[in-house]
């Protein structure tokens, strides 16, 4: 009698350590849920139905990201008051997202993002002309990009903060490119308000990647009101002066005593509109600085004094493309009243360098079979008050 009684206790007690088991997989699993909103967005000239995720921390903090180029819609942070406000600049109509995107608004950008020297690298002994989208340049992967396509996504539902996994293949000769290329991006929005992307990509023929978040930032949380007054520090002694078609000229060049020294935390605007040489041929910033260090590390803070919002940036990357949003032209209403106007919103574009598979002085962006491409960029939200 006393060993059934003993089995009998045990069996009890894996029922109940089972049962609790069960309920708190349930539990995380639900809440999960959620925190990822799904609902109907639009529908393409294609006809594919394009969905909008949202995903939601227990902050409050929102993220909206669409299948349609993996583009982030709308981002919120707080201010100093706790007034959690949209601070990515986007359209307001699908439509302008699905033709064409002319500015990159909120877009997973490849397969290689910034500028290529008259839209043609040579890997392994072999030339390849890309799609010709900027001049004499092609930018950001070509006019059909990942920008424009469409990716599968699907919730992670054993991840610790609400995660979203986009997945798409690039057939070999897409936009020029030779090889299949399989990528996976990676979305997730954690309990510290920070948005971190991690991105990987395996080829089974040689190729180069470069892949990047193009999402541009107003931390005031009114797309009318310039960016200007938000103060800025990037954590790099050098940056990549360009020639007239905004191609690096292989010189790595010291900040010091320039406008582009952002070492020590300063307004936008500051220097802007100073008689520099590279100023004029960028229309204000758009360059790449080289970044101090390796490995993940914070390589940049901007701060809105007005609204007391903070952003870091941390990646592994080499180096970051600052835009001060030159190419912006009044020609689209913003999500807040107006027009995206004239540097109302900056990138922090993540990436390897411009023309790196045209200079070898510059770290490579060759990706070949049996390698993986992974790398990873968080953006951090904050509150000075």
């Amino acid at each position: 009698m006393k060993k059934i009684s003993y089995n009998l206790i045990i069996f009890a007690l894996l029922c109940i350590f089972g049962c609790n088991k069960k309920e708190n997989n349930n539990q995380s699993q639900k809440e999960n849920m959620e925190n990822i909103q799904v609902s109907d967005y639009g529908v393409t000239a294609k006809g594919d139905s394009i969905k909008k995720y949202t995903l939601i921390n227990k902050n409050g903090m929102k993220v909206e990201i669409i299948n349609f180029g993996g583009i982030i819609t709308s981002l919120t942070a707080p201010d100093k008051n706790g007034t959690y406000e949209d601070v990515v600049l986007g359209f307001t109509k699908p439509e302008d997202y699905f033709n064409g995107n002319p500015y990159y608004f909120g877009a997973l950008i490849g397969r290689y993002g910034n500028r290529i020297a008259n839209a043609k690298f040579t890997l392994e002994g072999k030339t390849y002309d890309i799609d010709k989208n900027d001049g004499p340049n092609s930018l950001h992967g070509g006019k059909e990009g990942f920008h424009t396509k469409f990716w599968n996504i699907e919730s992670v539902k054993d991840a610790q903060f609400p995660t979203l996994k986009l997945t798409y293949t690039s057939e070999d000769g897409e936009q020029g490119y030779p090889g299949k290329l399989t990528t996976t991006v990676l979305y997730t929005l954690t309990d510290d308000n920070a948005l971190e992307i991690s991105y990987e990509a395996t080829t089974d023929k040689a190729t180069v990647v470069n892949l990047t978040q193009h999402s541009y930032f107003n931390l005031s949380g009114n797309f009318t009101k310039t960016i200007t007054d938000h103060e800025l520090q990037i954590n790099a002694d050098q940056f990549l002066p360009v020639n007239e078609t905004l191609i690096p000229t292989g010189e790595q060049k010291a900040v010091k005593g320039s406008p582009f020294d952002f070492t020590v935390s300063k307004q936008i605007g500051k220097d802007i509109n100073a008689a520099d040489d590279q100023l004029k041929k960028g229309k204000g910033y758009d360059h790449n600085w080289i970044l101090n260090g390796t490995g993940l590390r914070s390589i940049a803070k901007v701060y809105h004094p007005e609204s007391g919002r903070i952003m870091e940036v941390l990646t592994d990357q080499p180096g970051v493309q600052f835009y001060s949003g030159n190419f912006l032209d009044g020609k689209f209403d913003t999500k807040t009243g107006g027009k995206n106007e004239f540097r109302t919103g900056f990138c922090l574009e993540t990436q390897h360098f411009p023309d790196s598979p045209n200079q070898s002085s510059f770290p490579s962006s060759e990706l070949k079979p049996g390698q993986k491409y992974q790398t990873k960029t968080i953006y951090k939200f904050s509150v000075k008050k």
